[in-house]
């Protein structure tokens, strides 16, 4: 038997390669791609991908798509009551798990588990513990390609946004970055890698500074 699970999907490196990582294992079944959207902007969250560019990820890991729409600016309220609906979906198409690509952070990881108790779904946490600069390196030599989507100016130069996530970047890191961006660093979009059927044809756009962040846009070819 295996474990029927939705994959929390960011649109970057590392609910990417959780996915790569899940497709190994005879274990879980991963069912579909659970994504919040910004309802006003039609991306997603923090990572400010296009909705287009997510349906394409989709389409290239060949698995559903489960979009949650969230408003802009969204309360903690707001975003509970739109999970606590989706986590309804998912019990109705016996979904038996939840799937993550946290790294290391233990209040991320209790915040997850304590909102999944009362609905009987697992949370799962395949990369959880693995050091960061190794497992970015596995990233890139495993063929993961992406570019960094949103930065955050306090902590990563305004000039990383629109660069690919690749070795240059990885070696140039200064020590107080971490190499996976697991403390909001930077965020990414995956258009291409082993988990993947196909890549994802993509622009690299205009850059804006917005809420105290660096946005490169991305765009379909």
């Amino acid at each position: 038997m295996t474990t029927r699970t939705w994959l929390s999907w960011s649109s970057g490196k590392d609910s990417a390669w959780t996915l790569h990582t899940l497709q190994q294992d005879p274990t879980v079944e991963v069912c579909g791609l659970l994504t919040t959207v910004n309802a006003t902007h039609g991306r997603v969250a923090m990572h400010a991908v296009r909705e287009a560019l997510l349906v394409a990820q989709a389409e290239a890991a060949g698995l559903p798509l489960i979009q949650v729409p969230i408003p802009y600016p969204c309360s903690n309220e707001q975003y509970a009551d739109a999970m606590g609906k989706a986590m309804e979906q998912a019990r109705e198409q016996s979904i038996e798990a939840i799937a993550f690509g946290d790294l290391y952070l233990e209040d991320i990881r209790a915040y997850r588990e304590k909102n999944l108790a009362p609905t009987g779904l697992r949370a799962l946490f395949p990369l959880w513990g693995r050091p960061t600069r190794e497992l970015a390196q596995t990233m890139i030599d495993g063929g993961l390609e992406a570019v960094l989507t949103s930065v955050d100016p306090a902590q990563c130069p305004r000039e990383w946004a629109g660069k690919a996530f690749d070795a240059e970047l990885l070696a140039g890191l200064p020590a107080s970055v971490d190499p996976c961006g697991e403390n909001g660093e930077f965020h990414t979009f995956v258009h291409a890698g082993p988990m993947f059927r196909h890549p994802i044809p993509i622009e690299v756009g205009e850059t804006i500074e917005r809420d105290g962040f660096v946005y490169t846009d991305v765009t379909p070819v």
